[in-house]
C-alpha cells in the first residue's frame, strides 16, 4: 500500500463508492405472500419520512464481488455488499443477492484489516478468509465510482480479511431462507470462480475484470496470514444443518 493511499481516510472513500451503484442486478429470489396493500403502502411511506434510521443510513458503500460455501467451492454466487465504516479497521457489511428495493439480504461479512487479525487465536483465524486475489483479480469491485478512487480504496482492501455468514442460500432457497447459516469464502487464485458468473456480472454492471486486474497489477500484495482462508489446508467449518435441505456443492447463481 502506498504512502497516498494510506493517508487517504477510509470513510472518505467508501463515501465516494455511494456516488453510483452501477447496473442493475435484480433479485432471483420471489418470497411467497401477498401483495402490498394500500395501508402497508402508506405505513412503509411514513415510516421512511418520520423515523430515523443512523444503522442504514451508515451504509455508505457498496462493495461486489463472489463468495463460495466453505467446503463446497463450486456452490458460488455473486454478493452485493452494503457496508458502514466504523474505523479505518473495522468494516461491516449487509450483503443482498441484488441492488434494486427487491434484494434479498443473504448475510453479514466483517472486514478487519491485518493488524487486528494478527492479534486472533488460531481458532478463530480459520474463519477468515483474504480479500488479496479478489483485489489483484480484479473480481471485487466498487461500481460506479471513478477508477482512481476504486483503486484508492482497493489498496486498502487488500490489506484486510472478511468473516462471512450467509443466512438466505438464495442460489439454492428460491422462496424462503432456509436451513441454518453457512460459513462463506473468498476465491485465492485464478480458475477457482466460474467464469460464466463473473462474465455474466461484468456484462451487467458495465464492468471489464480483466481491464481492472491490469490495473491493479502496481497493488502490491501482501503476505497472507496462514491461518486464514483455513479450506485450502483442509479445515472446513460449517454448522450442521439439522433440516438436511441444503446441497451446497450442486449449484450457482446464473
Amino acid at each position: 500500500m502506498s504512502v497516498n493511499a494510506r493517508a487517504i481516510p477510509l470513510s472518505l472513500v467508501c463515501l465516494l463508492a455511494a456516488c453510483s451503484s452501477g447496473g442493475n442486478t435484480e433479485s432471483y429470489v420471489t418470497a411467497p405472500g401477498a401483495p402490498k396493500q394500500a395501508m402497508t403502502k402508506t405505513l412503509e411511506t411514513g415510516a421512511d419520512v418520520l423515523q430515523s434510521k443512523p444503522p442504514i443510513d451508515a451504509l455508505n458503500a457498496y462493495l461486489d464481488g463472489f463468495h463460495f460455501y466453505n467446503g463446497h467451492p463450486h456452490g458460488q454466487m455473486e454478493a452485493h455488499h452494503y457496508c458502514s465504516v466504523l474505523n479505518e479497521q473495522v468494516i461491516q457489511c449487509v450483503i443482498y443477492d441484488g441492488n434494486t428495493r427487491d434484494a434479498k439480504i443473504m448475510g453479514v461479512e466483517y472486514i478487519i484489516d491485518e493488524a487486528l487479525l494478527k492479534q486472533l487465536p488460531a481458532a478463530e483465524k480459520a474463519l477468515w478468509h483474504s480479500h488479496v486475489h479478489e483485489v489483484k483479480s480484479g473480481q471485487l469491485v466498487a461500481p460506479g465510482i471513478p477508477e482512481p478512487a476504486e483503486h484508492k480504496l482497493m489498496e486498502k482492501l487488500v490489506h484486510t480479511y472478511g468473516k462471512t455468514w450467509h443466512t438466505w442460500h438464495t442460489d439454492q432457497d428460491k422462496t424462503l431462507p432456509l436451513g441454518v447459516p453457512q460459513l462463506m469464502m473468498g476465491f485465492t487464485a485464478d480458475g477457482q470462480a466460474n467464469p460464466q458468473m463473473v462474465e455474466a456480472r461484468d456484462r451487467r454492471m458495465g464492468i471489464d475484470s480483466k481491464a481492472k486486474k491490469a490495473a491493479r497489477a502496481d497493488i502490491v500484495a501482501p503476505a497472507i496470514d496462514p491461518g486464514a482462508d483455513a479450506w485450502q489446508k483442509g479445515r472446513i467449518i460449517q454448522i450442521k444443518d439439522p433440516t438436511g435441505s441444503q446441497n451446497h456443492g450442486a449449484h450457482s447463481q446464473p
